[in-house]
């Protein structure tokens, strides 16, 4: 059978956990329009007959600014490198500029590209022509393809594309298992994509979420903390009679509810750590070190 690993690369908001989550069928990875969203490598597992393919979304590459930005292109980067394949997601429904060139620069390594021009539904013959022309002269030897994620449209022969390029291997997972990551890290996740869906542009990109205790014994109880950089950003999660944070819970639990498929009882907090994403320790605490 063919198996490897896939790595989804791309920057922020080009529809990479979108194209995960389409290509599983599940919901993988959080999805939000702010960047940043995704920032760690989140690996989904797609199983058909003759085939097992392990894609690797990573945090949404930009140049860096803080201690985090540096950390998260660091880890998508290597994830490049090290796997069998890249897809390079491009949104097509924008004009390139020089901050496209920051990920085709930074590719020094012999990995085969696939660049994949997404949310084809939200462009236009013109504006596609120019990408394709611009990439060619950066990626001349990589296949393209055009797909849009979001309306599963060309995800079945992205699959045909990837498996060109994959060694015939064992399968590494079971058929059943669609993710490696642990039940800690999804919890962790589906908060931080309630926070920031119900706060929008009130409370920025800078909030972290740690789990301080899940306990299934005592009542399936499950205490996490929502981590904000400033006291103001404090007041704003927990809302006016802490209706906010309320919110965060009930949409969480639902989530989380049906990850586990039985009923929980989440408890949320906010705690302010100053400049957290300079912070070495915090980003060691957070699993970035």
């Amino acid at each position: 059978m063919k198996s490897g690993f896939v790595t989804i690369l791309g920057k922020p908001n080009v529809g990479k956990s979108t194209l995960l989550n389409s290509i599983i069928g599940k919901k993988i990875s959080i999805i939000s329009p702010k960047s940043q969203t995704t920032r760690d490598s989140i690996q989904g597992i797609y199983n058909d007959e003759d085939s097992q393919i392990i894609f690797v979304d990573t945090p949404g590459i930009h140049k860096p600014k803080t201690d985090l930005d540096r950390e998260m292109d660091k880890i998508a980067f290597y994830n490049a490198k090290n796997n069998d394949l890249v897809l390079l997601i491009v949104d097509a429904s924008k004009k390139f500029n020089e901050n496209d060139l920051f990920i085709p620069k930074s590719i020094k390594f012999k990995t085969p590209v696939i660049v994949v021009f997404n949310k084809i539904d939200l462009t236009n013959v013109l504006l596609i022509n120019e990408l394709k022309e611009k990439y060619k002269e950066l990626f001349p030897e990589s296949e393209f393809i055009e797909i849009s994620a979001l309306e599963d449209f060309n995800i079945d022969y992205l699959i045909l594309m990837i498996k060109k390029y994959l060694p015939e291997g064992p399968q590494y997972y079971d058929v059943n298992t669609i993710t490696n990551r642990n039940f800690t890290f999804m919890v962790q996740e589906i908060i931080r994509e309630k926070t920031l869906k119900l706060l929008d542009e009130e409370v920025p990109h800078s909030i972290a979420v740690l789990c301080d205790e899940i306990n299934f014994r005592t009542g399936k109880n499950i205490y996490a903390k929502i981590i904000v950089e400033k006291e103001s950003q404090k007041g704003i999660i927990i809302g006016k009679k802490g209706q906010m944070i309320k919110r965060i819970g009930i949409e969480s639990r639902k989530d989380i509810e049906n990850l586990l498929g039985y009923n929980i009882n989440l408890e949320l907090f906010v705690q302010v750590v100053e400049n957290w994403k300079n912070s070495s320790s915090f980003l060691a605490k957070l699993g970035y070190k």
